[in-house]
């Protein structure tokens, strides 16, 4: 009896010890990572599941950046370091912080209401009296997606200004009182947008590029014109069965322009420009940069600032944006306790998760 007890504890110390091993991963040098990371992509590159820019730095020091795969698959043009990548809904960020900085100067306040801002030609006034700025910060408002049938089904080339999109927006009936739950909306982004430009007398791109993008010193940003020449702009892709060349692009099927909500395009060093400027209180004072990326519960957002993501573990807060879409899928991952930053950018679509997800958890394993 007693050589059985003895042989199932035996048993059980070494099952124990695999189980929590399996949980404890040895802890890495930078160096280390940088060269598990690099192994990593290279080896989605060979397979042709990852294109795009990577980028990872421990403030403003870079550790790794690379580039990876074609920007034109029709004209043969590889990435480059330089090339601007379609930002999906990362552009949110821009808004909300854009936002932000007309509550810090005092031309906003998170509790005015919509209709202040808006006419019934956006929205009836029964609508936009029941939301609040903040609403639409936290995708609390109750609007929904302005990507619905009439807009993909429409010419992309309508939908340039954002009055344009007035059409896909005033019939839409709120999901569900505003402030009382949660729906992700591009709507409610755009109508962000529309009230920078009635407080400010701008249009939102002017104000966009003079209050962020020259701030954060992102000198190769905006939102670009599609049907326009672009200097080294990455063009994005799915793969396709129905093609003969395996791949279709998302030209006729994103926006021509972006905005509020998303579609503008940047580079590895403009996102990591703006991780910087915004983590050093160049866009918003310290109290409000806090209040952007802090969870808002109240309205049910845990996960969800002021146009920010939130992840990580009280002591290892992570905090950004991703933007996807056929052929688009972007990331800014920014660190807050460590001091580091990561960006892909990537003209493939859902296949470059993996290459997020590495890093994600290679930074985790740095001593």
């Amino acid at each position: 009896m007693k050589l059985r007890i003895k042989l199932l504890a035996s048993i059980y110390f070494i099952a124990f010890n695999a189980l929590s091993g399996a949980h404890t991963e040895t802890k890495l040098t930078t160096n280390q990572v940088v060269e598990k990371l690099d192994h990593y992509i290279k080896t989605q590159v060979k397979k042709d599941t990852f294109s795009g820019n990577v980028l990872v730095a421990k403030r403003g020091k870079i550790l790794y950046q690379a580039s990876f795969g074609e920007a034109s698959k029709r004209f043969n043009v590889k990435n480059n370091l330089e090339t601007k990548f379609n930002l999906g809904s990362m552009n949110k960020m821009f808004t909300a912080v854009a936002v932000m900085q007309l509550v810090e100067n005092k031309k906003l306040k998170l509790t005015d209401t919509l209709d202040k801002f808006v006419d019934e030609t956006w929205l009836p006034k029964s609508v936009s009296k029941k939301i609040q700025i903040q609403h639409l910060l936290t995708h609390s408002s109750g609007l929904n997606n302005y990507f619905n049938r009439t807009f993909m089904g429409s010419s992309k080339r309508h939908y340039r200004n954002l009055d344009d999109f007035k059409p896909l927006v005033v019939d839409d009936p709120l999901l569900f009182e505003p402030g009382t739950s949660n729906r992700y909306s591009n709507t409610g982004m755009l109508m962000l947008g529309v009230v920078i430009e009635k407080v400010t007398g701008e249009s939102y791109f002017d104000h966009i590029d003079k209050h962020i993008y020259q701030r954060a010193s992102m000198v190769n940003s905006g939102s670009f014109e599609m049907d326009q020449p672009v200097q080294n702009l990455a063009i994005g892709y799915e793969p396709s069965k129905k093609n003969k060349t395996g791949w279709t692009n998302n030209l006729f099927l994103h926006v021509v322009k972006g905005g509020p909500a998303g579609g503008g395009f940047s580079t590895l060093a403009d996102m990591h420009h703006f991780a910087l400027a915004l983590t050093k209180y160049k866009l918003l004072n310290q109290t409000l940069t806090e209040q952007v990326y802090s969870a808002k519960p109240n309205f049910s957002s845990p996960n969800y600032g002021y146009g920010f993501n939130i992840s990580g573990t009280n002591s290892n807060r992570i905090v950004g944006h991703r933007g996807g879409f056929y052929g688009i899928l972007a990331n800014l991952d920014i660190y807050l306790d460590t001091g580091y930053i990561a960006v892909v950018l990537s003209n493939y679509g859902r296949s470059a998760q993996p290459v997020i997800d590495e890093i994600n958890r290679l930074i985790a394993l740095i001593e």
